[in-house]
């Protein structure tokens, strides 16, 4: 039935906020803008997408998602790459042991996007 994660969605109230938004997840962290229609857009992870809605109301506050998790291939370029462009690193670079059965070998750092959203930047080692 499943075969993935299509997308997750974000929302902002502010058109400032939104092309913020913009910029931090394409030319930050190099994605690009797959679709876009008059109140958002999709932006392409390379396994999934990142859907952001201009028409938010109401405070932005963390709910029941507890972070976005993105796959990437040097967490501590990723993190570099965030802090420089004026980004909160929240937890900086780390490995770390996940006691899972198997256990996970990963390393992990975590910021604060554009729309406050929490985000790992997650490399798991094989």
């Amino acid at each position: 039935m499943i075969h993935g994660l299509h997308h997750v969605s974000l929302k902002c109230r502010e058109r400032a906020v939104y092309e913020k938004a913009r910029d931090f997840y394409c030319r930050v962290l190099g994605m690009r803008v797959y679709r876009e229609w008059e109140t958002g857009m999709l932006i392409d992870t390379g396994a999934g997408y990142v859907e952001i809605f201009c028409n938010g109301e109401g405070e932005t506050r963390q709910g029941a998602v507890r972070h976005l998790a993105l796959a990437c291939d040097n967490v501590d370029e990723t993190a570099e790459a965030v802090r420089a462009a004026g980004y909160e690193i929240f937890v900086e670079p780390k490995d770390v042991l996940l006691p899972s059965d198997p256990p996970v070998r990963a390393r992990v750092a975590f910021c604060r996007g554009a729309l406050n959203e929490e985000i790992e930047f997650f490399d798991e080692k094989k």
